[in-house]
């Protein structure tokens, strides 16, 4: 049974589609967001509602507490367990998010190698570029990609064999289909301030303040867009207005690092979201879903 993807930047419309899948192909979902199994962490991170399951089955959701560092081996462990669970009950798994190394690490032959990191500030990216093509000169990293190069030439150093080389031995071991979700740039911010706005009436400084008043400060409370800017708020460091500007502008700049990734890592099927007749993306893909099966 194939398994079906949904990827792409923030604030394009996975989760609706998400749920239109599912119930076209019997389908349950698998959250792939690195943020959305913690606990109690809801409106910064837009999970999805009771409401908005309409009944659906969904997996690695709210499951980890915010003390705990949950990571990408505990999810690509619980993710192949639900996949396999979901196949049993022959039923459809939609895996479905926006972390790319969640849904890498789960559906290919991820393997978790030792990690050496060398401290490249020092050098131009010229320099950088000079000393990865004399370790990989296969590589088809650009030259102005700075975070690609220095992690390629750590990995070259962990694992003394090139990024480009472990990039060919990566194997999917899923039959899947991939669907990517992008919209016109302009439009996608619009709908990422709108966002941020709702975010806000729903109860994001509410929720920020729960946070802050416990003291946590792991890694799943910081990672998130909208808690870190909201504690800064509280610690008078920024104003209110500073605060929820950093977050729509910091989730802008997150989803095209994310469109990035995407493009360098998977051979996506890419549709564009129409955000006025969303019915219309949803048949679309359907149709290109029931033609690939």
């Amino acid at each position: 049974m194939k398994i079906i993807v949904i990827t792409g930047p923030t604030g394009v419309g996975k989760t609706k589609l998400s749920i239109a899948l599912a119930k076209e192909f019997n389908g349950e979902i698998i959250n792939a967001d690195s943020t959305q199994v913690y606990i109690g962490m809801d409106i910064a991170t837009a999970k999805i509602t009771e409401e908005e399951k309409e009944g659906i089955n969904h997996h690695l959701f709210s499951f980890v507490d915010v003390k705990d560092d949950y990571t990408v081996f505990e999810f690509q462990r619980d993710c192949r367990e639900k996949i396999k669970e979901i196949i049993d009950r022959g039923r459809t798994p939609i895996i479905v998010g926006g972390t790319g190394l969640y849904i890498k690490a789960a559906l290919y032959n991820y393997k978790f190698e030792e990690r050496k990191s060398a401290d490249f500030s020092d050098l131009t990216n010229e320099q950088i570029y000079k000393k990865l093509k004399k370790v990989d000169p296969e590589t088809e990293i650009h030259i102005n990609n700075r975070r690609r190069m220095i992690s390629s030439l750590n990995y070259f150093l962990s694992n003394k064999k090139p990024y480009s080389q472990k990039e060919k031995d990566e194997k999917i071991l899923y039959e899947s289909t991939f669907i990517g979700l992008t919209a016109d740039r302009k439009i996608l911010y619009e709908k990422i301030n709108n966002r941020v706005d709702l975010m806000f009436e729903e109860g994001l400084l509410e929720e920020a303040k729960y946070f802050y008043n416990l003291g946590i400060r792991t890694k799943a409370v910081m990672t998130p867009i909208g808690y870190k800017e909201l504690f800064d708020y509280f610690d008078k460091k920024i104003n209110f207005e500073e605060a929820k500007e950093l977050i729509a502008k910091r989730s802008r700049n997150y989803a095209k690092r994310q469109y990035t990734w995407f493009k360098n890592q998977f051979k996506l099927n890419w549709f564009e979201t129409d955000y006025d007749d969303f019915l219309k993306t949803e048949k679309t893909i359907i149709d290109f879903i029931k033609k690939e099966k």
